[in-house]
């Protein structure tokens, strides 16, 4: 038998309504949500379920997401899903940590909600940006930022030929610019608010680390796979640097998925809105077993993989 994995999407994937058919059917889900309502100075649940603006703002996206992904795998979980290794791409990582009982749900929501003012605060809008290049070697990539003058440097190593770079605006549209001159046919400006994942964030990362010198983090928990080092983490004591280092460093994504794939994980499991991470798995190993489950309606899906 095979190992399952968990899987939780970043910010990106989050839309109005997420959870909501899991929070009006299960009391589970609902429990899970009205807690994470209960610890912020904002309405979480109108984030989550009511047409606003707020939805896609960095500090409001954050919490909300987190919060949905935990009431629907709080559900799943009780119906019987195990899992033996935990990961999340960029804030997922916080779903994660709670999923595999390294945090608290309580703790978890107020620190994505720090994370996000900080995140968004620490670099003025229009000084910061993000682009996708599709369909070209990491290598190549990595290439062009350290011969580009300025700050840029990947972000996310999302899936074979899909990299995201961030940094300086100057910088990066220098980038983008030498990368098509090197042939390269499609490179997209993201509509995002700042250069996540880039250095110009290490002041938040700091920042954030000194936010977590009072959370606690439990001695004991499952294994979950960090997006810094793309390595197990079972240690307590490294958590708190581990997050730090994510605000600022590459997402290695598809090098998670080959750690868990290479202990033996052949089942993966995505809790959360959307269907990025199972679209990311098709072209990192499409052998994987995969499914999503984002609504009621997907639960059906646990059936067919137990079956």
């Amino acid at each position: 038998m095979g190992k399952t994995a968990v899987i939780f999407p970043g910010q990106g994937a989050q839309y109005v309504g997420m959870a909501k058919d899991f929070y009006d059917n299960f009391e589970d889900s609902k429990a899970v949500i009205d807690t994470a309502d209960s610890v912020l100075d904002i309405d979480l649940k109108k984030i989550c379920f009511e047409e606003n603006e707020d939805i896609n703002k960095t500090e409001y996206t954050q919490p909300a997401m987190v919060a949905a992904e935990l009431a629907i795998y709080e559900h799943v979980k009780n119906a019987g899903l195990k899992a033996d290794v935990f990961a999340g791409l960029s804030l997922g990582e916080y779903s994660a940590l709670t999923a595999c009982g390294a945090m608290k749900l309580s703790d978890a929501i107020k620190t994505v909600r720090q994370r996000g003012i900080l995140m968004q605060n620490e670099v003025p809008l229009g000084q910061g940006a993000m682009a996708a290049v599709i369909a070209t070697d990491a290598d190549v990539i990595a290439k062009v930022c350290e011969e580009t003058p300025g700050n840029v440097q990947i972000a996310n190593y999302n899936c074979p030929g899909q990299i995201v770079i961030s940094g300086e605006t100057e910088a990066l549209d220098k980038a983008c610019e030498a990368l098509q001159a090197a042939g390269v046919k499609r490179v997209i400006k993201l509509n995002v608010s700042g250069p996540f994942h880039s250095k110009m964030l290490e002041p938040a990362g700091e920042k954030l680390y000194a936010y977590l010198r009072d959370v606690e983090i439990a001695e004991d928990f499952l294994p979950y796979v960090c997006n810094a080092d793309a390595c197990y983490v079972t240690d307590a004591s490294e958590v708190k640097t581990l997050l730090m280092r994510q605000v600022y460093s590459s997402v290695r994504w598809q090098q998670s998925i080959e750690a868990m794939i290479a202990d033996g994980v052949d089942t993966f499991v995505e809790v959360g809105p959307g269907k990025t991470l199972s679209g990311f798995m098709r072209k990192i190993n499409k052998e994987m077993k995969c499914i999503n489950i984002a609504t009621v309606d997907d639960l059906k899906k646990l059936e067919e993989l137990n079956a």
